[in-house]
């Protein structure tokens, strides 16, 4: 890790990162992006097949998903910072030996050994509002016994070891958008999507999570 420097020299260094096995066939490390002064960040679970090619995050379906989501929840994307639990793509190859490359979820050693990174990238922008995107950056930003089902939609404060509450942002939880492209019922999953991204806009709104 950087001894010194902002986002670009911690988005310079994780492109090296051998933490765990996930670098030998991944593309490259996603690093998150944004501007370092958001006030509002968002965290989804790994990179996907598209941004393990292109190096960004969210430029799939389900970030462009995200983006038509925030946006109508009144969250302006240009001005938020999106990133990662995971920095490198996990998948394995479709049966038969096919090129396709299927999502695989993270394992916790995985989670933990990226946390670094997202420790630092949360404390470089300090946002006001954290949004955890599905289960897996749920439980890396508030523990183990986070469940999407039960938390989601609420706003909670950000676990950590310092004392100073009015410090620290508020995290609200909701789907990941790539759930919403898998659900039965995509509509009201959608729609469940933007009543939550409605309660971090909404936070912000007021002055962020911290005193409220």
């Amino acid at each position: 890790m950087p001894s010194r420097g902002g986002l670009a020299a911690y988005r310079r260094a994780a492109a090296d990162c051998r933490g765990c096995p996930l670098h030998e066939d991944a593309t490259q490390t996603v690093f998150g992006a944004g501007p370092e002064s958001a006030r509002i960040l968002l965290v989804g679970e790994q990179p996907g097949d598209q941004e393990d090619r292109q190096g960004e995050p969210f430029v799939g379906p389900a970030g462009r998903l995200l983006r038509r989501a925030a946006e109508e929840a009144g969250i302006d994307m240009d001005e938020a910072y999106v990133t990662n639990a995971v920095k490198h793509f996990k998948f394995v190859r479709a049966p038969g030996g096919g090129k396709r490359r299927i999502h695989k979820a993270p394992e916790l050693r995985e989670v933990a050994a990226c946390h670094p990174w997202l420790r630092a990238e949360l404390r470089l922008v300090h946002p006001e509002i954290v949004v955890a995107l599905g289960a897996t950056a749920g439980k890396a930003l508030l523990g183990s016994s986070f469940r999407v089902t039960k938390d989601r939609g609420a706003l909670l404060p950000l676990p950590g070891d310092d004392e100073d509450q009015d410090g620290r942002p508020h995290v609200v939880a909701t789907l990941h958008p790539s759930a919403v492209l898998r659900a039965d019922d995509r509509e009201g999953a959608y729609a469940g999507l933007v009543a939550d991204l409605r309660v971090a806009a909404e936070a912000l709104a007021g002055g962020g999570g911290a005193g409220s």
